[in-house]
C-alpha cells in the first residue's frame, strides 16, 4: 500500500492486535547498556507489550565496515498501535539515547529500526513496511529466527529460507549476555 493508509480493521474500526518486530543495535559506548534501555522503553510504551527478547548477537558493521562491532537484538512485541505510532517511538527512544545521524550507516549510540508489523505493507515517505533492508541483513534475520522460527517477511517469504542465502560469519551470538 502507498500513500495515505489506515491502519485499523476497517469493518470494526478498531485497531487489531498484532505482531511487530523491531531490531535493536549499537555499536558505540555501553552497547549493551544501550540495548537494555531501548528495550526497556519499548516495554514502558503504552499499548505495546514486549513478548520475547533474542539473544544478543555480536555483528561486524554492514556497509561503512570502519567503525566498531554492533550488539544486536531482536525484539517481538504484541500491539493495537498503529505503525507509524510505533515508528514515532523507536525514534523517540533513539533521540532519548543521544542517536545521531552524520553519516549513513555509521556508527550510532542505539538504532531502533520497526522491522514488520503483522502483515502490513506499507511505503509512505516516513515509513516502509516491511523494513526494506531486513531480508538482506543476517543481524535481524538470525536473532528473529530464533525467536520466532516459523517468522515470514511478507513479500520476501520465511526468515529461515533468507537467512540461509546470507553469509552468516560476521554474527556471533553473545551467551554472555542477556537483555531482560
Amino acid at each position: 500500500m502507498t500513500g495515505a493508509y489506515l491502519d485499523v480493521d476497517t469493518l470494526s474500526g478498531m485497531a487489531p492486535l498484532r505482531v511487530a518486530v523491531f531490531s535493536i543495535g549499537s555499536n558505540l559506548g555501553d552497547r549493551f547498556d544501550y540495548l537494555q534501555g531501548a528495550t526497556n522503553a519499548l516495554r514502558a510504551t503504552p499499548g505495546l507489550k514486549v513478548t520475547d527478547i533474542s539473544s544478543v548477537y555480536e555483528t561486524r558493521p554492514v556497509g561503512l565496515v570502519d567503525q566498531p562491532d554492533f550488539l544486536n537484538i531482536v525484539v517481538l512485541t504484541e500491539s493495537t498501535l498503529p505503525s507509524l505510532v510505533m515508528l514515532e517511538r523507536a525514534l523517540a527512544i533513539e533521540d532519548a539515547y543521544s542517536r545521531v545521524r552524520l553519516v549513513p550507516g555509521g556508527p550510532r549510540t542505539v538504532d531502533v529500526d520497526l522491522i514488520a508489523v503483522a502483515d502490513r505493507q506499507i511505503a509512505t515517505d516516513v515509513l516502509t513496511l516491511p523494513h526494506p533492508r531486513a531480508h538482506q541483513r543476517a543481524f535481524v534475520l538470525l536473532p528473529w529466527h530464533e525467536i520466532a522460527p516459523d517468522a515470514t517477511i511478507v513479500g520476501h517469504g520465511r526468515v529461515a529460507d533468507l537467512l540461509s542465502g546470507l553469509d552468516q560469519s560476521g554474527v556471533k551470538r553473545r551467551d554472555d549476555l542477556r537483555v531482560e
